[in-house]
């Protein structure tokens, strides 16, 4: 799972409810317009968990963070160290960078790599399971453009949002070439996107604008839909739902029936204090300035 907050084809004249599930090609296309934010119906009311607090670890300022399948969690650190945890909360390894560079995302779902992207050095590092350095890549010998963000696909090619160009691109880091691209230029039209994230799950890839919400590709990069939740910087994945942190809960999307519930966040937790959450199986993460606390669910 990832870390929560808050493409190429036409896109709709309108924007499609969370539950629409319309192929774009089915529906009349134009320029995207910002998508209101989805009402929620009294069946959503947050309903409340059982949450148990096991730990917190001591982690000043966390960053970019993910889950591998084992349930283990990958915390950047204030200094830009990626830091190993097992699923409740203890630590494993750290991988100190010889030459750090701002951590803008982990991805670790394949468990037998990670990925680090590194956006102010517009570099890709990969590490194996046990934070050891398989290889880096400087994306400006390979493309002209800023990557505003990266993720590991689960057949080890990496996507990129090329921001400079608007293009979706597939990257194959074992022959350094770029495998595919998807502009997105109609798709966008006259908005101004501010894309924050980006996530591939169950064969689609997931681009987060904070403007007007999240595009969804499939694995070839083809554009499907648009699910409209603004003023998103992260999507997590938990079985067959998305997630994401609003208004001092837990808003779940389920990605084939469309239902949504929510949950809210642990009693005597300030709502504002809480920078984003990742959510397990079994166990959940809850950032904060001070750390992340693990909770039992």
């Amino acid at each position: 799972m990832l870390l929560l907050s808050g493409i190429a084809a036409h896109a709709q004249t309108t924007v499609p409810s969370a539950a629409s599930t319309a192929p774009a090609s089915k529906q009349t296309v134009a320029p995207m317009q910002p998508a209101p934010a989805p009402a929620l119906d009294a069946s959503t009311a947050p309903t409340v968990a059982a949450w148990k607090l096991l730990r917190l670890i001591k982690l000043p300022n966390p960053g970019a963070a993910s889950l591998d399948r084992r349930g283990a969690l990958y915390v950047a650190d204030a200094d830009n160290n990626l830091r190993q945890y097992g699923p409740e909360g203890l630590p494993l390894n750290t991988y100190a960078p010889a030459q750090p560079g701002h951590v803008a995302q982990v991805e670790a779902w394949n468990v037998t790599s990670t990925l680090v992207f590194n956006d102010d050095r517009q570099q890709l590092v990969l590490l194996d399971r046990f934070l050891a350095l398989i290889s880096e890549v400087r994306l400006a010998d390979y493309l002209d453009g800023t990557v505003r963000v990266a993720t590991l696909a689960p057949d080890n090619f990496i996507w990129l949002l090329d921001e400079s160009n608007l293009v979706l691109r597939e990257f194959d880091p074992n022959t350094l070439r770029l495998v595919q691209n998807t502009p997105l230029d109609l798709l966008i039209g006259r908005s101004r996107p501010d894309f924050r994230f980006i996530r591939q799950y169950q064969n689609n890839t997931y681009l987060v604008d904070r403007s007007t919400g999240v595009y969804v590709f499939d694995n070839l990069g083809n554009y499907r839909k648009k699910l409209p939740f603004p003023g998103l910087s992260t999507v997590g994945f938990r079985g067959d739902e998305l997630y994401f942190l609003e208004a001092g809960a837990i808003h779940f999307f389920h990605l084939y029936s469309q239902n949504e519930r929510r949950v809210a966040l642990p009693a005597g937790l300030d709502p504002g204090a809480v920078r984003q959450v990742l959510v397990g199986e079994t166990y959940a993460y809850i950032f904060t300035a001070a750390g992340v606390a693990v909770y039992q669910m």
